[in-house]
């Protein structure tokens, strides 16, 4: 298969193309939801000895989600750079070290967004964290040891990836 034509069909705070994939004699003609590309953060403060996660109402499920700090990597930047930031915007951490778990693609039938995991130690606060206003944020921050993490009904796929990685760490 291979990609004949490109058009941009909505161009809102989302972006969605429509594709023209050539398939031997046939063409078929399909959307791609066109996110960018994200980073996203399992952050364990070393001082205190605690996972810290977010909360906040997600427009996919309609519901408030308990998930790992994430964001979207704004033109060029740099992947680790981007998830500096989003953990200090979010958590008001900075970050003492960062390890690579995974770079993924969350739904790859349908969209061409990717996901780079990390994997973060922080021990030191110098933001409030919470999102940012500009941004319409509203970011609960909570804390849980790993007892009550791997307890919780974990429902976002980044998270269970990164909480699994963190269980077979061991």
């Amino acid at each position: 298969m291979q990609i004949v034509q490109r058009r941009r069909v909505f161009d809102g705070h989302y972006k969605v193309n429509q594709l023209i994939v050539q398939d031997g004699d046939t063409q078929l003609k399909r959307e791609q939801f066109a996110p960018g590309k994200a980073v996203a953060a399992l952050v364990y403060d070393t001082a205190r000895q605690v996972y810290v996660l977010t909360r906040q109402f997600r427009i996919g499920p309609e519901a408030e989600i308990l998930e790992i700090a994430a964001g979207m990597i704004d033109g060029d930047e740099a992947p680790e750079t981007a998830v500096r930031r989003e953990i200090h915007e979010e958590l008001g951490y900075e970050v003492d070290r960062l390890e690579e778990i995974v770079q993924m693609w969350p739904s790859p039938g349908t969209s061409s967004e990717s996901i780079t995991v990390y994997y973060a130690e922080v021990s030191h606060k110098t933001g409030a964290g919470g999102g940012l206003v500009e941004e319409n944020e509203r970011i609960e921050m909570v804390e849980l040891s790993w007892d009550a993490l791997i307890a919780e009904p974990l429902r976002d796929a980044k998270t269970v990836i990164a909480v699994q990685w963190a269980r077979l760490q061991g």
